[in-house]
This record gives C-alpha cells, structure tokens and sequence, in this order.
C-alpha cells in the first residue's frame, strides 16, 4: 500500500479522525468510535444541518410521523458525544499531506478519513429529468410531495395522473402511500424500465406489493423506457412483443426513483471502479491507502458487490470504527461481513411486508413491527425511544 509522507507520519494519532458525509454509514461510525474508552478525536463534516432517517420517509409524507421523529440535527447527535462537527463540503482530499479541504477554503489534517458521501440522483442523460421531475431523498422532497398531493385533491380537473418512474423499492413504497393519501383525486402510473417490480427483493415482498398496486389500481407500465419529460407530459418507448411503441401521456407531476450515482469527491490517485464508486478492500480501506476507508454507496468491492442500502451502510460503519480502532493499535483488522437481516417495505397506509427476523408477514401487524424496528435503530436509542413512546400514546 501506499505510505503516507514524512509529514504526515508525524501526525501519527494525534490528528483527527475524519468523516466526510454523516449519511447512515458516516454517522454510525463517527458514534461507534465515539464509544471506545480510548477514542480518537472525531471530526464528521457534513454541509446538510439534519439527519435523516430515509426508510421513515414515507411515513413523514403521510403525516404518520413527526420531523422531529426521522430527522434530528447533527449538532443534537454529535455535540453530546464529544464529536466535532463542521458544516460544509469537501472539495478536495490530499492523501500525500494527509488533508481535507472544505469549500470555505479551510484545510483540515487526518489521522484516518472514511468517506460516506453517498449517492444522488440519476438521470441517465434523458431529456427533462433534472427540470421536472421531483425526488424523493430530503425533507424538502417531501414538502413539495404534501403540496403536490394538496392540489391535486383540490383541483376540479379529470384524469389526473401523477407518475412514479422505477419500481425498485422506494418507487413501489412511494406509489402505495400516495394512492392511499390521494383517495381517488388522481391515478398513480409506475413505470419500471425491467420486466418486474422490485428485481432484487424477496419472492414473498414481490407478492406482497404486487397484490398491493393491484388493490391501489396503480398501473404498473414494465419494459418502459422514459425518453423524455416535459412540463405537463412524459414520453417513453415500450417494448411490447418484440416491437418498439412510442407513446407520450400526460401528467400531473413525475416522481424519480429510477437509479441513484455515487458521489465520490475529488481525490488524488483515487482508484475507481467501472462503476464509479471507489475500490475497497474486504476490511473497507481504499485500495492503496491504509488510513483511507470508502463506506456505502461511493465504494465498491469486486469480491463482495453489497446492496446499496441503509443496513449495510450501518454494519459498515460499525465495522469501519472496528478498524481504525484495530489499526491505531497496531493490529491487523477483521473483514467485513454483511449480515442480511432480510427487507422490510412499507405497502401504503398502515400496511407492511417483512421477510426477515425470523419473519415472513405482511399487514397492518408487519407495520408495526417495521415502524418499530426502525425506531428502535435510529442513531440514537433515546431518540428512537421517545419517538416509540409518543407513537404507543397516540395508538
């Protein structure tokens, strides 16, 4: 591997260990290390204020749940841990110097840097995407979503069609939640480029949620193709019976859920994979760099090609503490393996599907044992447990 500069072994331990991104993986292991007796000093930038919880998303849309509740800030989680926090981007990182700068022009020495600046919005070059359609990823997402749902339940129009393009998970949940919260006021149409909704899920989810779209009447439009998005209209191509349909319908609102791209920040000697996420190694270090590790979506290990979701960003974050606490010790650190605890979808109001902890359920019950589980995970066990305490008193 590639050894640090003179100047930089000077900085020994004494430097910080640095986080860039407080997402799920950034965020774990920042409070991880924070628990260790003989903890490193611990510095997390992140430009955004609050945390949040993106699996209780569809709850927060559905007024199900609080802000407070998915989205605390990260001076609430870091400041009482001892964990320093600046509020800006990364530019540049300086792996020679053993440095980071921010977009204020500060530059700031590491001990050990773990990147988890996560993914964003994908939009594969169609025509139209970046300027109407709406995401589904921030608190201000799900602002403009209640809006968007407000006026389409108060508008005396007909036919009214709002359109969720992917049916990946976070498309098939979202369809499901707005077609319960519209009651009627406007169609849901899910266009899914594939020849299934949710490729990669459980047989028994895929059952769940297909059953699901159906008691919704949500048109599932499969082997569809988003050409391109205008203001008020969506054009796609369709591959039906080995020919090509053309076709444009008319909308009331386009939701992306359809792919997401890492975000990887400007580094020097950075091995990247075909992909575009950096090259790890099975202990989550950068490939060639001993001190760096790579966590979540911005990372990538040819052996082991993990699903790109909050549960194995968290086992990552715990894993990468485990390794810059084994490495300041001087000892050789422990692979990281993904423990699957199955897949939990939220199917529209009060309803769920689980396949996992020993469970296979679906229902009003399997709601209830995912929003509690999720509570329960939230990055800090008080916070999870007075969201748990204030949802049982409204129950």
């Amino acid at each position: 591997m590639t050894g640090p500069s003179p100047m930089a072994r000077n900085l020994s331990n004494s430097a910080p260990v640095i986080l860039i991104g407080g997402g799920f993986s950034g965020l774990t292991t920042a409070l991880a290390l924070s628990r260790f007796k003989n903890r490193p000093p611990i510095l997390v930038i992140e430009p955004r204020r609050k945390f949040v919880f993106s699996p209780l998303l569809y709850e927060l849309l559905s007024g199900e749940l609080k802000k407070w509740e998915i989205a605390p800030t990260y001076e609430s989680l870091l400041t009482p841990k001892g964990i320093a926090l600046i509020q800006e981007r990364v530019t540049k990182i300086d792996p020679s110097s053993q440095t980071v700068e921010t977009s204020s022009g500060l530059k700031v020495a590491f001990s050990y840097l773990i990147i988890g600046t996560g993914s964003e919005l994908e939009d594969f070059g169609i025509k139209g995407v970046k300027e109407y359609a709406l995401k589904f990823q921030s608190l201000e997402d799900v602002c403009t979503l209640r809006k968007l749902v407000t006026s389409l339940k108060q508008s005396t129009e007909s036919s009214k069609v709002l359109t969720v393009v992917g049916a990946g998970p976070t498309g098939v949940e979202l369809a499901c939640k707005l077609a319960d919260l519209l009651k009627g006021a406007a169609k849901i149409q899910l266009i899914e480029l594939g020849g299934k909704i949710l490729a990669s899920s459980k047989a028994f989810n895929r059952e769940q949620a297909e059953k699901a779209l159906t008691k919704r009447s949500i048109m599932v439009n499969l082997y569809t193709k988003v050409i391109e998005i205008t203001a008020n209209e969506i054009k796609v191509e369709s591959n039906s019976s080995y020919k090509k349909v053309v076709s444009s319908f008319i909308h009331n609102g386009v939701i992306w859920t359809a792919g997401t791209k890492p975000v990887v920040p400007l580094f020097t000697n950075l091995s990247v994979s075909q992909k575009n996420r950096i090259s790890i190694n099975s202990c989550l270090q950068v490939q060639g760099f001993k001190n760096i590790l790579a966590l979540g979506d911005a990372a990538l290990n040819k052996e082991n090609d993990w699903p790109l979701t909050a549960q194995v960003a968290i086992q990552q974050g715990e894993s990468a503490a485990q390794t810059v606490m084994a490495l300041r010790a001087g000892k050789v650190p422990s692979s990281f393996k993904f423990n699957d605890l199955g897949e939990m979808l939220s199917l529209g109001l009060g309803e769920a599907t689980i396949t996992g902890m020993g469970l296979t359920i679906s229902g009003p019950l399997a709601f209830q044992i995912r929003r509690m589980a999720y509570l329960t995970r939230l990055p800090v066990l008080s916070l999870g447990l007075k969201s748990a305490s204030a949802w049982l008193l409204d129950s």
